[in-house]
């Protein structure tokens, strides 16, 4: 993160005494990059490299589906059923080497704790509120927030109603754009938020019970899980730049212009080789020649994936809240014939969909085949009447 953060009581220097109540406290050093990166340093009651137990591995197993063609893609995860936590309830849709995409619709309270030890994490919250509890102190979130997790942040949902997530994870650092920040860090005035719209760890709770706690860890492509005779979160104080944060999707002030604007406009965060994007309510081009719907184009290196989370997509049929399209490279995507004239004359979008653009192609999962309608390919071919459905705007559809 490109500000500075405080909770709790800190020292005046770094790497010196600090003591409890006259027990001198661990003190550890969280950081990226071999101490070149971003860091936070944590104050502990208890080592946390102490453990009573060291329980099983488990292998994290992916179903590939491979299909027979290569085509564009529609499914819809509307009526998932629910199943486990907030982390053992995550579904795999799609991955590559850079980022895993996931769906969770958690139908049990997370009693355990997790930490993921080798990816970065942006949870999207299309349903639900709660607090996300953690070792940096506790995170409320609401429908609408990325919720952005670095690796190494032990943390437990407590949820408040029915929950749907749109998971992303990533081995590389999740960021804001560069081209966003100026040499300082400082996010820039013509930048589509600002500080004031990220919300760090509000309330620090530190922990002193004792008692065997569960946690979770995924580590080399598995979960580990560890027993503690400790409440993990035992941190009286920390600071520095690493924590996690919330960005509500509905803080995006949308980019305009003239004439139609590519993608880019509506970039939200910049992972390794991959980006993510929120779509969401602004005014149209205000060209009086301008076409307002995104035009047919062939991102020749990426593919393409679309949440659908509000308003009335009618640019494609069947394409509903919680449904996601897949466009993959190759092949050149864009509005239903006779969409681009209906469209002329619209001045404003009032839907709201969040994209991530891969620059390497995405594997399929057996869920994914599940719940693939198999005729979304076919949705650009003009049928023998002419007939188009509504102008939908928010997507380069």
């Amino acid at each position: 993160m490109p500000f500075y953060q405080r909770l709790g009581d800190v020292p005046r220097k770094r790497h010196i005494q600090f003591r409890d109540d006259g027990t001198l406290l661990t003190e550890e050093v969280m950081g990226m990059e071999g101490f070149t990166g971003m860091e936070s340093i944590l104050y502990h009651l208890e080592s946390p490299c102490r453990v009573m137990e060291i329980g099983d591995f488990e292998p994290i197993e992916r179903e590939e589906w491979v299909p027979d063609t290569h085509q564009h893609r529609l499914f819809d995860t509307k009526e998932l059923e629910p199943e486990g936590d907030e982390i053992s309830g995550r579904r795999l849709l799609m991955w590559n080497s850079d980022v895993e995409i996931s769906i969770c619709r958690p139908a049990e309270r997370m009693e355990t704790f997790f930490r993921n030890g080798e990816r970065d994490e942006v949870i999207f919250v299309h349903e639900g509120s709660g607090t996300l509890e953690t070792i940096f102190g506790d995170l409320p979130y609401s429908d609408g927030d990325y919720v952005v997790v670095p690796r190494g942040t032990t943390y437990r949902f407590s949820s408040e109603g029915e929950q749907r997530h749109l998971v992303f994870e990533t081995p590389g650092l999740i960021e804001i754009p560069k081209r966003y920040r100026n040499q300082y860090g400082q996010i820039l005035e013509g930048a589509p938020y600002y500080h004031r719209d990220i919300h760090p760890p509000s309330t620090l709770n530190t922990h002193r019970d004792r008692g065997e706690h569960e946690v979770k860890v995924r580590v080399r492509d598995g979960y580990q899980t560890y027993v503690v005779d400790y409440h993990p979160f035992d941190v009286v104080g920390w600071d520095g730049y690493l924590y996690p944060w919330t960005f509500s999707i509905h803080d995006f002030e949308p980019i305009t212009g003239r004439i139609h604007q590519p993608p880019p406009a509506h970039q939200t965060f910049q992972g390794k080789n991959f980006v993510i994007c929120s779509f969401c309510p602004r005014k149209l081009d205000f060209d009086p020649d301008a076409v307002p719907i995104p035009y047919h184009h062939s991102n020749l290196q990426s593919e393409e994936m679309i949440y659908y989370v509000s308003g009335n997509f009618g640019s494609r049929k069947g394409v509903d809240v919680g449904s996601i399209t897949l466009h993959p490279s190759g092949l050149p995507h864009g509005p239903q014939p006779g969409l681009a004239e209906k469209a002329i004359g619209l001045h404003e979008t009032h839907e709201l969909a969040v994209m991530c653009d891969t620059f390497y192609p995405l594997k399929l999962s057996r869920l994914s085949k599940e719940l693939d309608n198999g005729t979304y390919a076919m949705s650009w071919y003009e049928p023998a009447d002419g007939e188009v459905t509504e102008a939908g705007l928010t997507s380069h559809l």
